[in-house]
């Protein structure tokens, strides 16, 4: 289980908005959370399309919230989903992250059965592409 308060706070985020996703094809719902460097909490869901891949992952809807509501970077982000292995992100929304999160950044998986797996961004996207090599 999370081990510290803002982990607690970004679980209970994560598996908050974990309930209201939208995933009738897969039913694999999945609900992320994202501390951002305003000190905000931002979280989405993922929610399928008959028309795959039109779909958004839990990842990529939290980001956008964080975006929307005025947050710039990412500081840790927690991703929930069902069984007992870690829920990661899928390749697509690590590189999403890396727009917005510095390689050293905590990723916390956890499929809410099991214990969470604790990687930095790095970890799970070695050797990265990101924006400072187009200069920003």
């Amino acid at each position: 289980m999370p081990e510290t308060p803002i982990d607690k706070a970004l679980f209970e985020a994560a598996e908050a908005i974990r309930a209201k996703a939208y995933a009738p094809y897969s039913g694999f719902k999945v609900g992320a959370a994202i501390l951002a460097d305003d000190g905000r909490i931002y979280s989405g869901c993922n929610v399928e399309n008959a028309a795959y891949p039109q779909g958004n992952c839990a990842e990529a809807s939290a980001i956008a919230a964080m975006i929307a509501g005025g947050g710039k970077r990412i500081t840790r982000i927690y991703v929930t989903g069902p069984g007992s292995e870690p829920v990661t992100p899928c390749g697509g929304c690590r590189q999403r992250i890396r727009e917005f999160a510095d390689l050293d950044v905590e990723v916390i998986s956890h499929g809410v059965e099991g214990e969470p797996l604790r990687s930095t961004l790095g970890q799970l996207l070695p050797h990265s592409f990101g924006p400072e090599y187009l200069g920003k």
